[in-house]
């Protein structure tokens, strides 16, 4: 990652901040706790610029123009909202199992082979 992706990165980064700021108080509530069930879940592409997280964004300000409440939008159950956005996506708990599992299987085959 060069130093201009680095600026470039974090410029995207503060106008995403800017535009959670500009959400009724309810919404930036609410979306504080989603970014961060999202960052302790692990979605690999929450890594990947701000994608799934300007598409929250881009959803409660559609909400918050039609009046609705926050609420309203995710459902009164926030974490089963975040988990259905995230469903089909890789995590980090999902590639770590992966690797134990890996890591297992091959301590096991190295075992069979000894009996053998």
């Amino acid at each position: 990652m060069s130093i201009r992706d680095i600026i470039e990165g974090k410029k995207e980064w503060r106008a995403h901040v800017a535009r959670v700021k500009a959400l009724p108080r309810d919404y930036q509530i609410v979306y504080k706790e989603i970014q961060k069930y999202l960052f302790k879940v692990g979605p690999v592409e929450l890594t990947e610029g701000t994608g799934l997280l300007s598409g929250i964004v881009d959803l409660f300000e559609e909400g918050a123009t039609l009046g609705k409440g926050v609420l309203d939008v995710t459902g009164s159950d926030v974490a089963a909202f975040c988990d259905d956005l995230i469903k089909d996506s890789k995590t980090y708990a999902d590639i770590y199992q992966e690797s134990v599992n890996q890591e297992v299987n091959k301590a096991m085959k190295k075992v069979t082979d000894k009996k053998k």
